[in-house]
């Protein structure tokens, strides 16, 4: 359980287990959940992150992918309880960022011929029919 703390200007300690969100600022921060000690930060804006609070529970989308962090956790905080999400592999989190900036210009009307439309997610490799064949074939 996460709690969250409403303040004008983020605090110089983030104690572990709080989101702090500066409504002023447009951010929240709060201390990696993998207990890794990273400080997380996470804009509030239309192209990243969205808040809802519910009046008692807050909640952050889309998820927290820390890709930078040597811990890689990703998780989701959802009326103030982590849910962890599966890892991304490295193909997915170029993918995801390529994709973040396409969004950003496109809604900042700054996208030039070298960024075009979000392009899709691409497919998931599925590694359980190849290990089926490796079983199944003779």
């Amino acid at each position: 359980m996460m709690q969250h703390r409403f303040v004008e200007i983020i605090p110089d300690t983030i104690e572990d287990g709080v989101l702090y969100i500066s409504l002023k600022y447009c951010t929240a921060i709060h201390k990696c959940v993998c207990g890794c000690g990273n400080e997380v930060v996470t804009p509030i804006s239309p192209t990243d992150w969205k808040l809802i609070f519910d009046g008692k529970t807050v909640s952050l989308s889309p998820s927290i992918g820390n890709w930078s962090f040597n811990c890689q956790s990703h998780y989701w905080i959802k009326r103030n309880e982590i849910v962890y999400a599966r890892e991304w592999d490295k193909e997915e989190i170029q993918f995801g960022r390529t994709n973040d900036k396409k969004r950003k210009a496109k809604y900042y009307n700054k996208e030039n011929e070298s960024v075009s439309s979000v392009t899709k997610r691409p497919k998931k490799k599925k590694r359980w029919k190849k290990f089926l064949k490796s079983i199944f074939s003779f």
